[in-house]
């Protein structure tokens, strides 16, 4: 079996491949997402689809692969060379893009609960500056109906959005998530450090940057096999397919937030105001 059927048979949408780099794909059940992610280098190669896999999984060819080492170089460092380019020309384009942001309303803000909330918008799309060590490497980019894509070639592994008010670290996957839990522990007067994380797949690894966190996990296949993962104290609606934007817009912000306080309390630390 080719690696491109292999790919398919797991759902990964592969238009072109590319070599000796993981590369982030679509998938059959997540279209408009990258969901799915391979590296493919001639003679073996691995590929991961975050719906259904909880570590990558191995293909290797049917027959031999006669490897040129000399030149498997070569497109390695032109491979890393296009890369680093790429970072660079996304971080000066989100650097851009901020410049000509203004603060406004935004129809995604006011679908998931926060009518008066303000974020960066440009050219209609919600803009979410994400950094890597405090360092701008792209942005988000929402529409009014919540399809969202990052800038091409961005860096996103590592990348966060962060809402500090001093308090007990929280990774939560998507944006809306993080102003519920915001606004749930402002409710409550208990401080917090709320770290978005773009994506599932990105989740575990702003875990292991903050080890003592707490996990505000989306109640799916997904969110559940993630927040194991990550090996914390994790929250989880009750509701099924729930995430915690959906569960304070049902419960209310002093009922979510005490909710979200009894797993926060399990981190040992003093989180409330006094």
């Amino acid at each position: 079996m080719t690696f491109e059927s292999f790919a398919q048979s797991y759902g990964l949408i592969i238009k072109n491949l590319i070599m000796h780099k993981w590369v982030r794909v679509a998938t059959t059940d997540h279209p408009e997402k990258l969901n799915g992610s391979y590296k493919y280098s001639g003679d073996v190669a691995f590929l991961q689809n975050w719906a259904i896999h909880e570590k990558p999984v191995v293909w290797t060819p049917d027959t031999t692969y006669k490897r040129d080492l000399a030149a498997d170089r070569v497109k390695a460092l032109e491979a890393n060379k296009t890369r680093l380019k790429a970072q660079k020309e996304a971080a000066n384009k989100a650097a851009w893009i901020l410049k000509q942001c203004s603060k406004q309303n935004h129809p995604y803000l006011a679908k998931k609960g926060f009518e008066d909330e303000k974020g960066w918008v440009w050219n209609e799309l919600l803009v979410i500056p994400m950094r890597v060590n405090g360092n701008l490497v792209g942005c988000q980019l929402i529409d009014k109906t919540g399809n969202k894509k990052f800038l091409s070639g961005q860096i996103t592994k590592g990348a966060v959005a962060t809402f500090d008010n001093k308090g007990v670290d929280i990774v939560t996957e998507g944006y809306a998530t993080a102003l519920s839990v915001r606004r749930a522990l402002k409710a409550i007067q208990t401080r917090y450090r709320i770290h978005v994380t773009f994506s599932a797949g990105n989740l575990p690894e702003i875990a292991r940057i903050f080890p003592e966190c707490v996990i505000v996990g989306d109640r799916d296949a997904t969110g559940i096999r993630v927040a194991k993962q990550a090996k914390r104290p994790a929250w989880f609606s009750d509701v099924e397919g729930e995430d915690f934007n959906d569960a304070e817009l049902r419960m209310g912000a002093v009922a979510a937030g005490q909710s979200l306080l009894d797993t926060l309390m399990r981190t040992g630390k003093d989180t409330v105001v006094k």
